[in-house]
């Protein structure tokens, strides 16, 4: 093959308001850049420990265990279930979407025996039903999704945490959507793992996953009879790693690791609550005009996520022709859905540094524009102002920015 061929890397400009990748905070992408140097090197073990301290910040823990695992979320998600879980385990699951299928997996997959506590798609996983299942029969885990990017829904934690105590069971907590766009308070509401992604709301690319445990985690961890199966996933080991030992486990991929600092940096900067609340009004504005369309939301209006709305798709519309199309016209990147909503509903997202007004409004645009192509009479006119009526009524509620007040 003759590689000049190929032509200098010029991928395309896109909004990227789906389920996630989102558009990466411009000050992330330049720390990227900076100049690589070695894992071992006094400069990069400091950067190490400020990514932990910030992580603590924004984790809301005091957990000495909190790093990111060198992959995708789901890499630390992976980590979380190997290290802790055993052959033959009880690993009770809330499963109210994809991702509480995908924890259903991969547990099953290190040997567990798995029980999906279900709930209709839209809806929450009642805590009442999880403390039903610890009385019932004790579990070393209960595995649930904070926010799942499938379903729209935002999963109440604080009584499945106190449940999970009373029942000698480990909460382990996929909050890759929720960390960064609404309130994740590890020590509080009593998680014991919690596993969150860099590539959501937190403003940067997909390639870490930062995570946190405490101290009933990590005696778990130690109390097996045999080492997880993983070497790489190996939380204790990463733990070393990442810790005063600097254990020689893998080589960290740098630039992401400059790329988390930023990222974390930038949410402690703007301030956790100030951030927040940017992300529900930029959702409540979103929502405001999808309404003056006459567009219909799905989803439980008492547990929607404020980072991805869920939208009914017209009867009569080709959902895939018109995201094609406002790929294509408008730049702009929509997601299809998963499972048994796949072709019913639209996913629009608006995370970390695209919860703006700016993007609301391009969306509200386009996929008027789009509809009104494919023949449905929506109203274009109302949808942006209605979207600025409600982003500019909620401007006196704004907190105060700065860091939140929190041991690092």
């Amino acid at each position: 093959m003759d590689a000049r061929r190929f032509e200098e890397l010029d991928p395309p400009a896109r909004l990227l308001l789906g389920s996630g990748p989102s558009n990466a905070e411009p000050r992330v992408l330049r720390a990227m850049a900076s100049p690589l140097i070695g894992q071992f090197d006094p400069a990069f073990t400091r950067i190490m420990d400020e990514v932990s301290a910030l992580s603590r910040l924004v984790l809301r823990t005091d957990n000495l265990a909190s790093f990111p695992v060198s992959g995708s979320s789901r890499a630390g998600l992976e980590a979380a279930v190997a290290s802790l879980v055993q052959p033959g385990d009880r690993v009770v699951v809330g499963n109210y979407g994809r991702f509480g299928d995908l924890f259903c997996e991969i547990a099953g997959r290190y040997g567990a025996e798995v029980e999906s506590i279900d709930a209709e798609w839209g809806r929450i996983v009642e805590p009442e039903q999880v403390v039903a299942s610890l009385r019932r029969r004790a579990a070393k885990v209960v595995a649930i999704v904070h926010a799942d990017t499938s379903t729209g829904v935002l999963q109440p934690l604080a009584e499945i945490g106190r449940a999970c105590r009373e029942h000698d069971a480990l909460l382990v907590v996929d909050a890759v959507l929720s960390l960064g766009g609404v309130e994740v308070s590890t020590d509080e509401w009593q998680l014991d793992v919690c596993v969150a992604g860099l590539q959501k709301c937190l403003g940067g690319p997909s390639g870490m996953a930062p995570l946190t445990y405490n101290q009933r985690a990590s005696a778990a961890m130690r109390a097996r009879a045999a080492p997880p199966r993983t070497n790489y996933l190996d939380l204790l080991q990463l733990e070393q790693y990442w810790g005063p030992d600097r254990l020689n486990h893998h080589t960290a991929p740098t630039s992401m690791v400059y790329a988390l600092r930023e990222a974390l940096r930038i949410v402690c900067e703007e301030g956790l609550e100030r951030r927040w609340e940017r992300h529900r009004r930029a959702s409540d504005a979103l929502r405001a005009g999808l309404a003056a369309l006459g567009l219909q939301l799905f989803g439980d209006p008492r547990h929607r996520v404020p980072m991805i709305t869920l939208v009914n798709v017209p009867w009569g519309v080709d959902e895939a022709a018109v995201r094609a199309k406002l790929l294509d016209d408008f730049g702009i990147e929509i997601m299809a859905a998963f499972g048994p909503l796949n072709g019913r509903v639209w996913r629009i997202g608006l995370m970390g540094y695209n919860a703006r007004v700016d993007n609301v409004l391009a969306v509200l645009s386009g996929l008027g524009q789009v509809l009104r192509a494919q023949g449905v009479q929506v109203p274009t006119e109302a949808a942006a102002p209605a979207a600025l009526e409600s982003y500019r009524g909620a401007g006196d509620r704004m907190p105060e920015p700065g860091i939140e007040a929190r041991t690092a």
